[in-house]
């Protein structure tokens, strides 16, 4: 059996920021068969669905409010993970994903790690924010709808 090469922790958390809806940086530390690689995408493309619906027609597509959050959740999720990798001691990280290699390069951290954090936590606040905020002006606006109907 073949040892892997060692799993880059910089490289890892800037997939995770990039290229994380797409689940690249599970598919870079895991394989192909990791289940989870394979939920990023279709559930960013649920998201990305009801962006469209958003814009096909309206505001007002109920669809639509519960399947943007989706692609919102799933970008601040996959910035939680970039910060998570990029805070990550070198020790934690090789003894999860360098086992073979305890002293590896791989698992410091440098100022590439620590820009991958920052921008993740930009953008994912960003994310997160933005979601709960639509999710909870379309739920509000929905109650207040019916509330009206209610009334008349």
């Amino acid at each position: 059996m073949q040892a892997s090469a060692p799993k880059n922790k910089t490289l890892a958390a800037w997939l995770a920021f990039i290229g994380g809806q797409f689940g690249l940086h599970r598919l870079y530390l895991y394989g192909w068969h990791d289940l989870w690689a394979w939920v990023h995408p279709v559930v960013a493309a649920l998201g990305w669905w009801g962006v469209e619906r958003v814009r096909l027609h309206g505001q007002d597509d109920q669809l639509a409010w519960v399947l943007v959050p989706l692609l919102g959740f799933t970008l601040a999720g996959t910035a939680l993970t970039a910060i998570y990798f990029g805070l990550m001691a070198p020790e934690k990280w090789n003894a999860r994903h360098n086992p073979a290699m305890p002293d590896a390069r791989a698992g410091n951290t440098n100022w590439l790690t620590m820009g991958a954090v920052v921008f993740a936590l930009l953008f994912g606040s960003i994310a997160l924010m933005s979601s709960i905020a639509f999710s909870f002006q379309r739920y509000f606006e929905y109650q207040v709808e019916e509330a009206r109907k209610i009334s008349q």
